[in-house]
């Protein structure tokens, strides 16, 4: 009997999945944390601050996952490796690095591990919102119609933002980057030995309209030393998602106990990939999707020009349909910071009481109040806006807490 095993890798940990192909049964399951978690106060081994609104990650962290949610997830589910034949994994998205020409990750060079710059920019990293600002102001000047296929405004969390930030504050980290990449991609390529690009990041993440990224006249406008950055250091080849990325490495599959050359999927981002894992297929539903931000899908026959949409793509979440993306920037972080901060000991204690964990507790008691009944009132900017305003400096509020 066939089975294959999915990753999805998170903000704070990477999830493995064996899964019955038969009939979509979950088999088993591991989880393994980020040794290095959320990198947003220092980077590892130094104690010189972060500047504000920077996040972080250590990509050899996605690979302990491999090394060891994999192989947890296989011996719980008593199945034979050998019946293991495909492998697909889902990443937050923008999660982005700079490489070397043969993927290795400039944080992992000894020369370049002081310099954040070099580090995985993860999802949530807002640091860049000048650099996107530059680029609406530009795509504005410059009557660029593809703007309007992202809501008029591309965000500081998107593929462009992050790499024009580096080339502007540290522009010898860009020099020496052969290759910048999406994480999820980079996680294929250690486990392929093949360097791909998946359609979905392109087209939400990476401003890819029709098969096309913007003329190099744009990035030359944004600043002339970026004006070759996607022939120097990205690729104009995209994979289509669904497809077959390349077959698993000796190497990849002595990290997992897997034997080599099963299937690997083409990369995918977390919240896409959701949609049709639920059953949504065609026009007519709208997905939301909960994690550490929400995101808030739909398909359509048409193309729409919705102003503060993240994203229309066509196929860019299944194959025929135009993928309309929105969400928010803040859900689970804000009930993460909630928990940490604003929770009495007390009801800690009452939790463990009832076995119950703390997040399980406040939603039970929550339940019990009538909507508006508390008095309070929430907005939740915590991480900014990013759906419809676009703005990773605007902050949220709580009112009535006293």
């Amino acid at each position: 009997m066939p089975y294959t095993i999915g990753i999805d890798f998170g903000t704070e940990s990477g999830r493995a999945v064996l899964i019955d192909i038969s009939n979509g049964r979950e088999v088993a399951s591991a989880v393994h944390e980020y040794a290095n978690g959320v990198i947003d106060a220092h980077l590892p081994g130094s104690d010189r601050p972060l500047p504000p609104e920077w996040a972080l990650q250590d990509p050899l962290d996605y690979l302990a996952v491999l090394q060891n949610a994999v192989p947890a997830a296989v011996r719980a589910s008593n199945i034979s490796p050998d019946e293991i034949v495909g492998i697909g994994i889902d990443f937050t998205s923008c999660t982005m690095l700079p490489t070397k020409s043969d993927g290795t990750p400039l944080s992992a060079l000894a020369e370049w591990q002081d310099q954040p710059h070099s580090w995985v920019k993860l999802w949530k990293h807002h640091a860049s919102q000048p650099q996107a600002d530059q680029i609406n102001e530009t795509a504005r000047r410059m009557g660029l119609s593809w703007l309007d296929r992202y809501g008029g405004k591309i965000s500081s969390e998107w593929f462009f933002s992050k790499a024009l930030q580096i080339l502007q504050e540290a522009p010898e980290v860009y020099a020496a980057a052969d290759r910048l990449l999406e994480a999820a991609d980079w996680v294929i390529w250690r486990m392929t030995g093949v360097e791909t690009r998946n359609a979905c990041t392109a087209g939400y993440k990476a401003i890819v309209q029709d098969g096309q990224f913007p003329d190099r006249a744009f990035f030359a406008a944004l600043d002339e030393r970026f004006a070759a950055v996607v022939d120097e250091k990205m690729s104009r080849e995209f994979a289509p998602l669904g497809g077959r990325a390349g077959d698993l490495t000796t190497e990849a599959a002595t990290w997992m106990g897997l034997k080599p050359g099963i299937a690997v999927a083409v990369a995918n981002v977390d919240a896409h990939v959701t949609v049709p894992a639920v059953g949504v297929t065609e026009p007519g539903a709208m997905v939301m999707i909960m994690g550490t931000s929400t995101c808030h899908m739909v398909l359509g026959d048409t193309v729409q020009e919705v102003e503060g949409m993240c994203g229309v793509v066509r196929d860019g979440i299944i194959p025929g349909y135009y993928g309309y993306e929105a969400g928010q920037s803040g859900v689970g972080d804000i009930f993460a910071w909630f928990v940490n901060n604003c929770v009495p000991p007390e009801y800690h204690q009452a939790a463990d009481s009832q076995m119950m964990d703390i997040h399980q507790y406040l939603e039970h008691e929550a339940a019990k109040q009538r909507p508006g009944e508390s008095g309070l009132l929430a907005l939740d900017w915590v991480n900014g806006n990013r759906s419809v305003l676009v703005d990773a400096d605007l902050s949220g509020v709580i009112v009535g807490m006293t």
